[in-house]
């Protein structure tokens, strides 16, 4: 006989939030910031009642807890309100902008990527806090329509590029050095030759007298 199964009760309280694409601008990380931003709002024991699916926020409830809907829902609401001004994190920028975390922290550095200021979290799990940059989201959809981080690319090539023929340049004249150091003087026999040569039969015109 097969075991009885325990059937989930029908959530029958259902609210949904459409995210806006000037708050998602595009990502399902950004996506999975926004809800986790969302849910920190919401008390503990309803936290996962608010779950997304592409880029809409769903709360879902049992009957019978009408009141903590209610009551989230307002939460939810009023979380979401200017939603699309949140400034965008690390991670989610690298998906936005397909980015490595090597080309964020070399852009941070120069300042082509500017920031926004700095967030500071404890992770779960852990007893040290972290901080980081985050950016502003309208500068960030800015080099994205604008295609910028290719530009950046081909500007960081150029000066790879640059910098390698420098480095073979310097190289090549440390060798020169080195070689230079190390030769010893050569006794210049040829010249002597040349010398004696040219003073071929001095002796017998000093023999003869024409000079005294």
């Amino acid at each position: 006989m097969a075991p009885n199964r325990k059937v989930a009760a029908p959530l029958a309280l259902v609210q949904e939030w459409t995210l806006p694409a000037a708050a998602t601008l595009g990502s399902s990380v950004r996506v999975k910031g926004i809800l986790l931003e969302v849910r920190a709002r919401l008390p503990s024991n309803i936290k996962k009642s608010l779950d997304v699916t592409g880029i809409v926020l769903a709360l879902r409830m049992p009957e019978g807890m009408e009141d903590d809907f209610e009551s989230a829902s307002a939460i939810i609401s009023k979380g979401l309100e200017g939603i699309d001004s949140l400034p965008v994190i690390p991670r989610e920028i690298q998906d936005i902008l397909s980015i490595s975390t090597t080309e964020r922290h070399r852009w941070l550095k120069d300042g082509r990527l500017q920031s926004a200021g700095t967030r500071t979290v404890k992770l779960r799990g852990r007893a040290k806090k972290i901080t980081f940059h985050v950016f502003d989201p309208r500068r960030v959809e800015e080099v994205l329509n604008e295609d910028l981080v290719s530009a950046w690319r081909e500007d960081d090539a150029i000066t790879k590029a640059e910098n390698r023929r420098q480095a073979a340049w310097n190289r090549k004249l440390v060798r020169e050095v080195k070689a230079a150091a190390k030769a010893k003087p050569v006794a210049d026999d040829n010249a002597g030759d040349a010398a004696r040569h040219l003073l071929k039969g001095w002796a017998e015109f000093e023999r003869s007298g024409l000079l005294r």
